[in-house]
């Protein structure tokens, strides 16, 4: 991967943050890589957002909430930084 789209794909991950601790996305441990498939032209993020639930159902779903919004802004921001590439989180 070339180093422009490295510091892109690094921009974005600082650029989003979690809600609740305000951290970047970059230091959650929730985004486990990223590949890019020139040939397709498409990026693929890969994510573990759901094996660090809390074992409390309210905590959960609280949790689960705040996930659904970093994904959100998440694509919204890799599809503003990559609007020629096809966005996929895995």
């Amino acid at each position: 991967m070339k180093l422009e789209m490295i510091q892109k794909i690094d921009a974005v991950l600082d650029r989003v943050k979690d809600p609740e601790s305000n951290l970047p996305a970059a230091q959650l441990g929730v985004i486990k890589r990223v590949r890019y498939n020139e040939e397709l032209r498409a990026l693929y993020i890969f994510t573990e957002f759901y094996t660090h639930l809390p074992k409390c159902v309210t905590c959960a779903a609280i949790a689960s909430a705040i996930a659904s919004t970093i994904l959100r802004d998440l694509r919204k921001e890799f599809q503003a930084e990559f609007p020629d590439l096809s966005i996929e989180f895995v």
